[in-house]
């Protein structure tokens, strides 16, 4: 008679004892589920209780083919790297937050009471009691302004669980295929474009092209911003202190022009052998260098009102 009393007050303790907290049934489930809870609706007011010492994140989707939700397939990559980035955590951790799905087809029921028209969709639900609880009851929504790339997604979520979401990147191997590539095609073509490379004759071109060019007054627009012409047309800007892009490009083929005269008369006319020759390109590259001194004097004229000097024009 004793023995059957205490055995009759003792079930209730032993029921409870068998009993599974519904925090040790989500960890289970989401060990089941490679880090990822398949909800329905019990489970998401199990996950979703108003009293929980535990976070969520729960990723709402489309995933079959009939609904054709194109950002649905997009971001599932990336919610399954992040979710299985966080089974890394150790278990004290990694239990008080989960990472949980529904899909619309299998689950329309939690779409329609939350009224949701749209996916996917990222909802963090905050703790409400425990260490971390809050008086918040309201998800936070993801911010997806920053695409659909893990990275962000696991730098956002990481706001609201116990700790970091230990993401990395997978190692980048088209990159690193690429940069070899371009190694061996630079190593492969150098020994055709090195004698180029080597030419002096190259260099000095270079070199005094960026001189005329800089001379003409690049930087000057380049650092104002200063519109290629003016607003009729117009590539001449008045007063010292203004220039239009097209104007540097004027100013530079002039001056350079000037310089090659110069050569031409230096160099190359003395080395004619014969005398009529010769003093034949005497007077044509003096001529040239009259004339387009007198083209740049009435530039200036024309870019400076009471510019006093001329030459020619």
């Amino acid at each position: 008679m004793k023995l059957g009393l205490l055995a009759l007050l003792l079930a209730p303790l032993a029921l409870a004892a068998k009993t599974v907290n519904p925090q040790e049934q989500l960890a289970d489930l989401a060990s089941t589920g490679g880090g990822i809870i398949r909800l329905d609706d019990k489970t998401y007011e199990m996950l979703t209780a108003p009293q929980r010492n535990w976070s969520a994140t729960i990723l709402f989707t489309a995933m079959d083919k009939r609904r054709r939700c194109g950002p649905c397939k997009e971001f599932d990559p990336a919610w399954n790297a992040v979710a299985k980035s966080w089974t890394t955590v150790p278990k004290e951790s990694r239990n008080d937050h989960f990472f949980a799905v529904i899909d619309f087809d299998e689950t329309p029921s939690v779409f329609t009471k939350l009224r949701m028209a749209s996916a996917p969709a990222v909802h963090v639900y905050l703790p409400t009691s425990g260490p971390r609880g809050t008086a918040r009851t309201d998800p936070i929504s993801y911010d997806f302004s920053q695409g659909f790339e893990p990275g962000p997604l696991a730098e956002q979520l990481s706001r609201h669980t116990p700790v970091s979401i230990p993401y990395k990147a997978p190692f980048d191997w088209g990159k690193l295929f690429q940069t070899i590539s371009f190694i061996l095609f630079f190593i492969l073509t150098l020994r055709w474009i090195g004698p180029v490379l080597m030419n002096r004759w190259l260099w000095c071109t270079l070199t005094i092209m960026t001189s005329l060019v800089m001379t003409g007054g690049y930087m000057f627009t380049k650092i104002r911003g200063v519109p290629y012409t003016g607003a009729d047309g117009g590539w001449i800007a008045g007063g010292y202190q203004n220039q239009f892009g097209q104007e540097v490009q004027v100013v530079a083929f002039i001056y350079g022009f000037l310089a090659f005269a110069f050569i031409m008369l230096i160099t190359v006319v003395p080395l004619q052998k014969s005398p009529g020759r010769q003093a034949m390109q005497i007077y044509i590259w003096t001529a040239v260098i009259f004339i387009v001194y007198s083209l740049l004097f009435s530039l200036f004229r024309i870019k400076n009102r009471g510019y006093p000097f001329k030459l020619l024009i």
